[in-house]
């Protein structure tokens, strides 16, 4: 393994061009870049809007983890890390401000460049950027970062690097990545790919790394000790090279971050209740009311914090695989989608609190309008109506119960759907003509995020029973979890899918054929579509805020009517319970709301004198 990645290597080295140019720039050297327009923050910003710059630095903070872990590299295939050291332990070349649909500044990078038509991006490091042992990050470690994991690294990062036509040094604190594709949005995810030390990696393998093989990064956290599967302890670097960047002001507060991991939610939140962790985010709105006055609320102890977003609802729910038969018939879906009754679902599991996704980008202004397409909308659409399914051009909106538990009339017409694709009740069994009876699987994480998983899925089997269709479901371990979607092995299985203000390139990773049978890809349903894949070029490709706009809605009505998944609850609001000593801004908060870029990033601990 190890010589194959070092002649891969030196293939890589051979295409990449170095230069030390001397010509003057093309473009002015800027201190941030926005997708659309121009920077909301000037050059001589003191902090980012939603951070206090004068929060304390010191105390600890206890997060709770359900699982495991088996890795601390979290930019491989191999192994499960927990999910927060990336964003903890290592930085890009620009940082993200979360108060703007999506706008970089300078971290890494003191400037950033690009072409006339963003065909180039170049960065210049900043003099005093250093890794966590002390030494310089060097324009090779860029280099370096870019080609490893665009080509060694998690499937993430190699979707990005066939993107790059060259990767150029065109000065000693200079680098230039030229684009072989159009797309806008490529000068920002080259400023957000994380940058990790060459020599640390120099006649070793990158991929087949251990648990004792840590990446040195440059971020405020390195990995103090840890426990491996129980506890990671990330410890504040004193000699933090960016303390006093405007970008990290106010940021990064907790001279301690405690990572425990526990087997299951219901122990996870007993140990909140003793105060061994110091929060939990609560994604149920029914629990949020009726189960968070336990004595430490009581007593003032633990306090309870809404943080409202402005950003889209994404979608979450239960995806459906079209790899497998029957469910690549759309048919099937969507009868499978009339029969899940939200609205006795709903009211039975969370007192009707929390409303339905609509679509993929509801919630804001990305979202698909109600009624037939019009305008650019339906340009973009029109030439690809012949493969669109049923509401994508006239209109389309999700089925409604009349919230009793029989759901009679959507029953009635999954029937008829089911009809149409050639499924008929045969003794009480859901039959084709072959005589195979409709069985399905649901696959679940154990004690996931949204707790109430199985409860949906047992209500839902009982509806589904009516129309003689059988659903098993199974829970799993973390580690089988992991294993299994991998490599799509499921029927049916709970699916989350954020999405900015400011969707782009990931959109081809989350829904594009090339992703659909690449094991380990995030496009779970398995889609296919010429439409959406046009309809994200389109958005990749505008150059303006509404065509930009338009391209989205479209986007999300070829998602939407392609009847890919069962959606459940929104939340339109961050919902954590925190120990009183946790403090946050709350009179700046961002229009992202709650997420990794607020906590823990911008609160601080403040203990009563």
């Amino acid at each position: 393994m190890r010589s194959e990645f070092f002649r891969a290597f030196r293939a890589a080295i051979v295409t990449t061009t170095v230069i030390f140019s001397t010509q003057s720039a093309l473009a002015d050297k800027m201190h941030g870049i926005a997708m659309y327009g121009q920077p909301a923050l000037p050059p001589d910003f003191v902090s980012l809007p939603y951070a206090n710059p004068d929060a304390p630095k010191g105390g600890r903070v206890v997060t709770g983890n359900v699982g495991g872990y088996d890795s601390l590299n979290p930019f491989i295939l191999k192994g499960e890390p927990p999910w927060q050291l990336r964003f903890l332990s290592y930085e890009s070349l620009m940082g993200r401000s979360w108060d703007e649909p999506f706008t970089l500044y300078g971290l890494l990078a003191e400037s950033v460049e690009v072409g006339p038509n963003r065909e180039w991006v170049e960065f210049t490091l900043r003099a005093q950027a250093r890794f966590s042992d002390g030494s310089p990050v060097t324009v090779e470690d860029v280099i370096w970062s870019y080609n490893t994991l665009g080509t060694k690294g998690h499937l993430r990062y190699r979707g990005f690097h066939k993107k790059i036509a060259s990767i150029t040094a065109t000065g000693p604190r200079s680098v230039r990545l030229t684009f072989n594709e159009e797309d806008r949005e490529l000068a920002l995810i080259a400023g957000l790919r994380p940058i990790l030390k060459k020599s640390q990696w120099e006649g070793r393998d990158f991929a087949e790394s251990s648990i004792e093989d840590i990446p040195v990064g440059t971020a405020p956290y390195v990995v103090d000790n840890f426990e491996l599967g129980r506890s990671v302890v990330l410890r504040r670097n004193p000699d933090y090279w960016g303390n006093d960047l405007p970008l990290r002001r106010g940021t990064n507060n907790f001279d301690e971050i405690r990572i425990e991991f526990y087997g299951d939610n219901t122990v996870l939140k007993e140990a909140f209740k003793g105060k061994a962790i110091s929060y939990v985010r609560e994604f149920n709105a029914e629990r949020w009311e009726t189960q968070y006055d336990f004595p430490a609320v009581q007593r003032g102890e633990i306090v309870k914090s809404e943080i409202p977003h402005q950003q889209p609802s994404g979608m979450t729910g239960f995806v459906m695989n079209t790899r497998r038969a029957p469910l690549e018939d759309w048919r099937v879906r969507d009868a499978l989608i009339h029969a899940f009754n939200f609205e006795f679902i709903n009211d039975t599991l969370t007192g009707g609190r929390q409303p339905r996704i609509t679509s993929y980008f509801s919630n804001s202004e990305l979202g698909m309008k109600n009624g037939a397409a019009t305008g650019r909308v339906q340009e973009l659409l029109k030439p690809f109506a012949n493969q669109l399914l049923p509401g994508a051009l006239k209109g389309y909106a999700l089925p409604k119960s009349d919230g009793t538990k029989r759901n009679r009339s959507n029953i009635r017409t999954a029937m008829k759907l089911l009809q149409k694709a050639g499924w008929t009740v045969q003794e009480g069994v859901l039959k084709n003509a072959s005589g195979q009876p409709l069985q399905l699987e649901v696959l679940l994480q154990q004690d996931g995020l949204i707790q109430q998983a199985t409860a949906i899925m047992d209500i839902y089997a009982r509806a589904l029973e009516r129309l003689g269709i059988t659903l098993t479901v199974t829970s799993v371990d973390k580690a089988q979890y992991a294993e299994r979607e991998r490599n799509f092995d499921f029927d049916l299985t709970f699916m989350r899918r954020s999405i900015s203000l400011s969707p782009g390139n990931e959109q081809k990773f989350y829904w594009g054929s090339e992703a659909a049978d690449q094991p380990g890809s995030r496009n779970l349903m398995g889609m296919k579509s010429p439409a959406a894949e046009a309809m994200i070029d389109a958005m990749l490709k505008s150059e303006t805020r509404e065509d930009f706009i338009a391209a989205s809605r479209a986007l999300d009505r070829v998602l939407t009517t392609g009847r890919y998944v069962i959606p459940i609850h929104q939340y339109a609001v961050g919902r954590i319970a925190h120990v009183k000593e946790l403090k946050y801004p709350a009179d700046r908060l961002p229009i992202y709301g709650d997420g990794i870029g607020f906590l823990p990033e911008v609160w601080w601990y403040e203990a009563e004198e």
